[in-house]
């Protein structure tokens, strides 16, 4: 596992410019957080228990369209990068009832951090950073720590499990970074290089879709399902 403060992530000029791009860098990205608070609204707004644990939580966007839709959630928001961390105290200052946690998933995965159990736990285009032996031990961790019947969403990008499928795949990200440039007026940049900067990162360590299906099933998730898909962005989880 790539130490976090070595990664491109702790630093502050990177995650700036993914936060200051994410509508371009990430295919879908708005039909997704639709799909999460659908999820949300249709497996969880009736529970009593409205803990939530955002791991990797970013800019707390994902937080943040969750209280859209429940105004009584209590969160816990987990991440290594305290530039993300900050900002994401400042898309949120107007919620209560939330904890802030700097910690990476090697401390998450080493140390007892979390200290409760939750109803919600969702994470967004972190795991990809772990190996699949790593990924694995992080949904069991995610399963020792959600409440019975709690949920498990995971968005992020796979590994495709096939050449000729990835090249499409890459290609369809690149159809899509251009059709948001167009429509914004954008020119040029450094959008152009995303795909090759991904590809090249050796933070990402991106494993298929099918092995994590896998792993979550042979944990003793439920209902472990991909919710959606497009290209090497996707969307699954399961229930405990």
């Amino acid at each position: 596992m790539t130490e976090f403060n070595k990664a491109k992530w702790a630093n502050a000029e990177f995650s700036q410019e993914y936060r200051d791009n994410a509508d371009i860098y990430i295919v879908e990205r708005r039909r997704l957080l639709e799909i999460l608070k659908s999820f949300y609204r249709h497996f969880l707004s009736g529970k009593k228990q409205k803990s939530i644990l955002d791991l990797g939580c970013g800019d707390g966007i994902i937080t943040q369209e969750l209280f859209k839709v429940d105004n009584f959630i209590s969160a816990t928001l987990v991440d290594g990068s305290e530039e993300m961390l900050n900002s994401a105290k400042e898309r949120l200052k107007e919620f209560k009832n939330i904890n802030y946690i700097p910690a990476s998933f090697q401390e998450i995965l080493e140390k007892d951090i979390l200290h409760q159990d939750f109803a919600f736990i969702v994470s967004s285009l972190s795991i990809h950073h772990l190996t699949m032996n790593e990924k694995t031990s992080l949904f069991k961790e995610v399963y020792d720590h959600l409440l019975p019947e709690g949920y498990f969403l995971n968005i992020d990008v796979v590994l495709s499990p096939d050449e000729n499928l990835e090249k499409w795949y890459l290609l369809l990200w690149k159809e899509w970074i251009d059709e948001r440039k167009k429509l914004s007026g954008i020119e040029g940049g450094c959008f152009d290089d995303i795909i090759n900067r991904y590809k090249n990162n050796k933070d990402n360590k991106p494993n298929t879709l099918e092995d994590q299906i896998n792993a979550l099933k042979k944990i003793g998730f439920k209902d472990v399902d991909c919710f959606y898909k497009y290209g090497v962005f996707t969307m699954y989880g399961g229930r405990k």
